[in-house]
């Protein structure tokens, strides 16, 4: 494959679990839509976000975890939950659902029919930089795919690396490889150049830009998205530096997290702030979409800071008008997207949103049948799509994990 051509959009075979249709990935023997966006009769819901779960749909089916946050996110809606490892029927197919990694309640959607085994993995974390991966354990799933086809070594060891590790995201529970003969990916940082720090080395970065700011009487405006991101960020900062106040859009979701009973620290809405001089000490934590309105006016003196995956890209801070930028994400990065291919053993695995053509390029370099999908995800983070100038050529040529039988 020269550099000239482009990766290959999957045609569906009779035999495919999952197809992509107008309305979404559809599952042809269960008659059921993943993340579909248009409305549909059935739809199972990986998680929350937006650009996964939209209203409109006849019937839902969610993991248990996630219940709380998709009513508060879509209100009034007819809804079946599943507990993690639990399985269904559902038409011909049996539909299991597993933990992502990503936000509260985010799955994994596992689809058998006589013997082979599917996985859409919606989004989920993992990385393959540090040992931790996600807050509540881990438990690998047998049955399904020649796991040790391609490379005995690394699919084991991936395996049980990703299915044993330490905390890293403590509001939702950890990513949970899933054996399957094909595997559907996102690869929303899916470039050799995004690979995180251990997020402990973040948080300590953020608590030393928040004391700084109290030191110095002006508020610490953290940018983040609402769900997920800006919940993360409050269970992992030092809550003994000063209150903390959040903007209407993340106390929503927070009285979700708090009900599903992960622990956030305190917090305030400004609207019941009434000693103003608290916000000269505050952590402020509020949506992108509050920069530089009328809200934000009302801290007066504020340092602005963004925490996202994209802080990576050089220039991404500078075109956001911001002060610092914190690379901390709910997604994986290079070496966790390899980690996580490896550790389901599939020969066959579907890109969907994020670099496609790169990661397609890379799993082909690799001895795997691989393609995309093209789907409306994306978005969540509230940074847009920047992506850096780099040529695929370049990016490949960078070292990783290698899926490759060794010569």
């Amino acid at each position: 494959m020269n550099g000239q051509e482009s990766h290959i959009v999957i045609q569906p075979a009779d035999s495919d679990l999952i197809v992509l249709r107008p309305e979404g990935l559809y599952c042809p023997v269960g008659d059921f839509h993943i993340d579909p966006w248009r409305p549909v009769d059935r739809a199972v819901i990986t998680h929350a976000h937006a650009d996964h779960a939209r209203r409109g749909h006849g019937a839902y089916l969610c993991s248990a975890p996630g219940e709380g946050v998709l009513r508060s996110r879509l209100g009034n809606i007819q809804l079946q939950t599943l507990a993690y490892g639990q399985r269904l029927s559902i038409g011909g197919a049996t539909v299991s659902l597993h933990p992502a990694g990503h936000v509260l309640g985010s799955s994994q959607v596992r689809v058998e029919h006589r013997g082979r085994v599917w996985v859409a993995s919606g989004d989920y974390f993992l990385t393959g930089s540090t040992m931790g991966q996600g807050g509540h354990g881990a438990r690998g799933v047998q049955g399904g795919g020649q796991a040790v086809a391609w490379l005995p070594e690394v699919a084991e060891d991936a395996f049980a690396e990703a299915a044993t590790s330490a905390p890293a995201n403590a509001t939702c529970d950890a990513f949970d490889p899933v054996r399957c003969d094909c595997f559907i990916t996102e690869s929303t940082f899916g470039l050799p150049i995004y690979r995180w720090r251990p997020p402990g080395e973040v948080f300590a970065e953020i608590n030393r830009w928040w004391s700084g700011n109290a030191q110095e009487g002006r508020a610490s405006l953290l940018l983040a998205y609402s769900f997920g991101k800006a919940q993360r960020l409050l269970a992992g900062v030092d809550a003994s530096i000063g209150p903390i106040i959040v903007h209407g859009a993340v106390e929503d979701l927070n009285r979700a997290y708090r009900a599903a009973g992960v622990r956030l620290p305190e917090t305030l809405r400004m609207e019941e702030v009434s000693d103003r001089s608290l916000l000269r000490r505050a952590l402020v934590v509020a949506p992108p979409s509050v920069q530089g309105s009328a809200w934000t006016g009302r801290l007066g003196e504020s340092s602005p800071a963004f925490a996202s995956g994209w802080m990576q890209l050089r220039g991404a801070r500078r075109r956001q008008g911001l002060g610092r930028g914190f690379v901390l994400s709910d997604h994986a990065d290079w070496p966790g997207l390899q980690r996580a291919i490896a550790a389901t053993g599939a020969q066959r695995v579907i890109v969907t949103h994020g670099y496609e053509e790169v990661m397609v390029r890379w799993l082909q370099q690799q001895g795997l049948e691989a393609g995309s999908f093209e789907t409306a995800f994306g978005q969540e983070e509230g940074v847009g799509t920047a992506r850096p100038e780099q040529p695929a050529d370049l990016a490949l040529q960078e070292p990783g994990f290698n899926l490759a039988p060794s010569r």
